[in-house]
Parts: structure tokens; sequence; C-alpha cells
């Protein structure tokens, strides 16, 4: 029988955090399908293909040197929805702190109520990868600061691609 994870996200840029949650649930895993939520009332930095582009970039040699099949989605419903979609019967959420666990507590109560059949897994980030959040990193970006140590290089390289006219 084929575990199938799903860990959803904005992955709006994709950081070295996620590639720490991505590293760890290829392991517990046979199937990882990373599910990038598209939400009309947001204005995301990166389209949603991008996203997906640099996920599969990423994080797709990683997996396949843990023995996973990578798979990227996009959604725009319910996590639970996507999750049965893809035959998931494990959520991967990633905890960085206290925070992080009291929010992902109260999501992983509300995603058992409506899908049972979902086991919520909890990773905890590496001490490295624990300060790092998609939104600091888009703001540091947005002010011309280098975030190559927070984010895989092809994501480094578009950020810098994408704020260079403003910092010219």
């Amino acid at each position: 029988m084929t575990r199938t994870a799903l860990y959803a996200g904005s992955f709006d840029p994709v950081t070295n955090g996620h590639l720490d949650v991505v590293r760890q649930a290829c392991r517990l895993t046979d199937r990882l399908v990373l599910a990038i939520g598209v939400h009309p009332g947001k204005a995301p930095l990166f389209s949603a293909e991008e996203r997906a582009e640099l996920l599969r970039l990423s994080c797709g040699p990683m997996a396949a040197a843990e023995g996973a099949v990578l798979d990227v989605v996009t959604f725009d419903d319910l996590a639970v929805s996507a999750a049965r979609r893809c035959g998931a019967t494990i959520f991967i959420r990633g905890l960085r702190d206290g925070t992080d666990l009291d929010y992902e507590m109260q999501l992983a109560g509300m995603n058992g109520a409506m899908a049972p059949e979902v086991q919520t897994v909890f990773l905890p980030a590496s001490t490295s990868a624990r300060p790092i959040t998609a939104t600091l990193v888009r703001q540091i970006a947005g002010m011309g600061g280098d975030v190559s140590p927070f984010v895989p290089a092809e994501v480094a390289a578009r950020l810098k691609a994408r704020f260079a006219p403003a910092h010219s």
C-alpha cells in the first residue's frame, strides 16, 4: 500500500524551511504531494505555475534521493478536499515554534473533524530553518537584501530578478 502525504502551503516563495519539511516528509511517505493553495483574494509574488516549477526544481531531486514520488498540485478549496483528491492519508505540517503549534493544533482538530481518515503529522523544523518565513524572505528581498541563506539558489535568483527594477 502506498503511503501518500499532502503538504499544503502557499510556497510564495519556496524557502529552506519548506525544504526541511519536505526532506523529513519524504523519509516517512512513498508519495508526497505538495499542494499550492491558490486564493483569488490574494496577490502572490509568484504565480502558481512559477511556484510549482520552483518546488519541482528544489524538491524533486531530494524526493528522488529519499525514494519518494513527488507531485505538485494546486487547490482553491479546502486542504481536506485536496487530500481526498490525491488519495492522501497524511497531512504534513511543519512546526517552528510554540506559536506554530497552537495554530496547527487548531487546524489539525478542524481537519480531523472534517476528514478523520487523514492523520496530521507534525515535523519540527531543524534549528537552522526555525526563523525562516516566506513573509520575511519577501520583505528582505523587496528591500534589496540577500536572501540566499534562506532559499534555494534558483529562488534567490528569481527573487533578485523580480525586485531588480526597484533597486537599480
